[in-house]
C-alpha cells in the first residue's frame, strides 16, 4: 500500500490532538507490518511536566505511539475504514524502554502482526530512534462498535 500522510492517518483513526501520536506512514504491507513516524517537538502538551528542564516522552505514549500505528495497520488490513468500528487496546506485554526520546526526534514505529482474527489482533512492536531501540512491547487489541 507504501505511504500515507496525515489526511489519510486521520481518516483512518480517531484520535485528535494531543492524542493523535502518528503524523504519516511510510510503509504498510497489508495483513503484515507497518513502519509509521512520531515527530516528536518540544510543543507535545506532555513535555510542559514530564520533565521540566529534561524533556522526556512518557513510556505510555510511546507505547501508544505503536498502538495507533497498529490501528492503522488492522484497519487497512481488514478493510474498516468508513465502517465505523473502533481498535481498542485490551493487553501490553513485555513492555521494555531502551533509550529516552527527547524533542526533535523522528520516531519511527515498527509494527507487525503476530495473530490477526476479525475481532481480536496481536501484534509486536518496536520504537526507534535511528538504529537505536528507544522500546519494545507485545499488544493486543479487540476490533468493535464505537460506543453509542
Amino acid at each position: 500500500m507504501g505511504e500515507i500522510d496525515i489526511r489519510g492517518v486521520m481518516e483512518a483513526l480517531p484520535h485528535r490532538f494531543p492524542m493523535l501520536l502518528v503524523d504519516r506512514v511510510e510503509e504498510l504491507v497489508v495483513d503484515e507490518r507497518i513502519v509509521a513516524i512520531k515527530a516528536v517537538t518540544i510543543n507535545e502538551p506532555f513535555f510542559a511536566g514530564h520533565f521540566p528542564g529534561r524533556p522526556i516522552m512518557p513510556g505510555v505514549l510511546i507505547v501508544e505511539a505503536l498502538a495507533q500505528a497498529a490501528g492503522i495497520l488492522a484497519v487497512e488490513s481488514l478493510g474498516l475504514a468508513g465502517s465505523g468500528k473502533l481498535v481498542y487496546f485490551m493487553a501490553i506485554d513485555g513492555a521494555k524502554f531502551r533509550t529516552p526520546v527527547e524533542p526533535g526526534c523522528l520516531l519511527r514505529l515498527e509494527v507487525a502482526f503476530v495473530q490477526k482474527r476479525a475481532t481480536v489482533c496481536k501484534f509486536s512492536g518496536r520504537a526507534m530512534l535511528g538504529d537505536k531501540l528507544a522500546a519494545e512491547a507485545s499488544f493486543t487489541a479487540m476490533i468493535a462498535d464505537a460506543p453509542a
